[in-house]
């Protein structure tokens, strides 16, 4: 027997409606390519969006056709993914940070029918335009900043002029994909991940009861995760649902233009990788104090230092350390700490906070072994983390082979993750099954290493990497760039750091010294490129 209760689709519009009529004081800031500051309400978002919405229709966009975005954190970024994707077309998100080789194949691949840029970009799209007959661009800006080029493209804002600002969203299908982000991909072309308007309102509400009590009424939001990576976490579509005012940061991403922004603009929480959050705190040193409301912050996208957490918490700001992937959406787990667990002491609070938190309601997980047997969740055993879930994705768009190699038998997403999960739920990731290094039958956790390194004061960053070794089969190697690179530390000054907390064989048995860590397109150190360019180096 079926409840006699309604059935209404889960839409994104409807989010963007809630908060223009339920929120009109909450407002999205934006720093803008062109040097100001611009203002609106959620209610002027939804009427340029509306506008947008009319003059793609105009344009020739229906329901399924992509639509690219290559820009910052913006309020035109934030109207994109309204106007587009509430009319049943889909917002494809382009990192910017990709290869000119990978960008051109994930156009490609997406079928995308109109690509619009920001100003910083218009020369990146230029040098690869050839590749693109058929693609018709919009340079996201006014008249008055429009700059010369060879897309034939039009203007943002001219786009907008003279379309009406009020419509009913159409009607469809909750399961109507919405958008489409690739994989940064760092083995192989990237891959497209489909989100549909249902998994995103739904981790939207996920968002608002996991992370959501933490942040309190109408907080004030810096998404410094960008809208081109995984949907900036979800923030589009929590942020309009709780009330909460978006304070863009654009293209200014730097520490003292992060904590000048936060200081101005009475940023309560901020959202961003680790790389981010180093930048912010050797800037609140060198001012001598945090932005006055910032108490939160959320890191993801790879692990926090413990050090990093706790100079933050003991700056009192509140560290959320949350785990995810594209493929979910990407929240599947996050660390705030439970009404019992804030009271306890010190040590024991930032063990838990360096861990990746617990699951969010939704996201089933499961760890298995290389026999394929599932591992208990008792906080020791390992194995390889599986997850299934509402925001998690099927498949893979337009890409069968690697749809089939990611879904296990029983409808699971492999993460390419081991990790451990403890009673409560709380999961710790223990590296990146690649990352990880098996010396003389045993595992070591690269993560570990790094995360015990990094508190060194002579070391700005740090990563592990394997290497071959002919006894044990693969040694560790410790990749450092020195905060003064005339004082670095030495091996043994980082060995006798170590030596604390891990035994003899789990040390690094070499260091190298880099001027700048090279970074993957989503801010993460990529170890593919330290694993290539130490592969000569002859070890001890």
């Amino acid at each position: 027997m079926h409840g006699l209760m309604m059935h209404r689709p889960l839409l994104q519009g409807e989010l963007l409606d809630y908060a223009a009529e339920g929120f009109p004081e909450a407002e999205v800031v934006s720093r803008r390519v062109e040097g100001d500051t611009h203002r609106q309400s959620y209610g002027e978002t939804r009427a340029r969006a509306v506008q947008l919405s009319f003059a793609l229709e105009r344009l020739g966009i229906t329901g399924g056709d992509r639509v690219a975005t290559l820009a910052w954190n913006g309020h035109r970024h934030l109207e994109l993914y309204n106007g587009i994707s509430n009319i049943g077309a889909i917002c494809h998100t382009i990192n910017p940070r990709l290869s000119a080789e990978q960008m051109i194949y994930i156009i490609r691949h997406a079928g995308d029918r109109l690509l619009f840029v920001d100003l910083t970009f218009v020369p990146l799209v230029e040098a690869i335009k050839q590749h693109f007959p058929d693609l018709r661009y919009v340079i996201m800006t006014d008249a008055a900043h429009m700059p010369e080029n060879r897309l034939d493209a039009f203007c943002y804002e001219d786009l907008l002029q003279g379309e009406n600002s009020q419509r009913v969203w159409p009607e469809f299908d909750e399961g109507t994909a919405s958008g489409l982000c690739y994989t940064s991909g760092t083995t192989g072309n990237p891959k497209g991940v489909l989100y549909s308007h249902r998994s995103n309102v739904l981790h939207a509400f996920s968002v608002a009861a996991t992370i959501g009590p933490d942040l309190g009424k109408q907080p004030r939001i810096l998404p410094v995760v960008p809208l081109f990576h995984v949907n900036a976490w979800g923030l589009p579509f929590y942020a309009p649902l709780a009330g909460a005012s978006l304070i863009m940061p654009g293209p200014y991403l730097d520490g003292a233009s992060l904590w000048d922004l936060c200081e101005a603009e009475s940023v309560q929480s901020a959202w961003g990788v680790p790389t981010i959050w180093q930048g912010l705190h050797a800037e609140i040193v060198t001012r001598g104090r945090k932005p006055a409301a910032l108490r939160h912050v959320v890191v993801g996208g790879s692990a926090m230092p413990r050090s990093l957490t706790a100079a933050f918490e003991d700056m009192g700001i509140d560290v959320n350390h949350a785990w995810g992937m594209t493929e979910t959406s990407p929240l599947g787990s996050q660390g705030s700490l439970t009404a019992k667990q804030m009271y306890l002491p010190r040590e024991r609070r930032l063990d838990l906070k360096s861990a990746q938190g617990r699951r969010v309601y939704g996201v089933d997980m499961k760890l298995v072994d290389e026999d394929g047997t599932c591992q208990p969740h008792d906080g020791e055993a390992m194995g390889r983390l599986f997850v299934r879930g509402n925001t998690v994705a099927s498949a893979y768009y337009r890409n069968e082979q690697a749809s089939a190699d990611a879904i296990d038998a029983d409808g699971w997403f492999a993460t390419g993750d081991v990790a451990s999960i403890a009673p409560g739920g709380v999961l710790t990731i223990r590296d990146r099954a690649k990352d990880l290094i098996k010396s003389g039958g045993e595992w070591i956790s690269s993560i570990d290493l790094e995360n015990l390194a990094i508190a060194h004061p002579k070391i700005a960053q740090c990563a592990v990497i394997a290497m071959p070794h002919p006894k044990w089969g693969e040694r560790p190697l410790l990749v450092v760039k020195s905060v003064a690179p005339d004082d670095p530390a030495t091996l043994d000054d980082i060995k006798t750091l170590l030596s604390a907390h891990l035994a003899q064989w789990q040390m690094p048995d070499d260091l190298v010294f880099v001027e700048d860590m090279p970074l993957t397109a989503t801010g993460k150190i990529s170890k593919l490129t330290l694993r290539e360019r130490f592969a000569d180096h002859p070890m001890p």
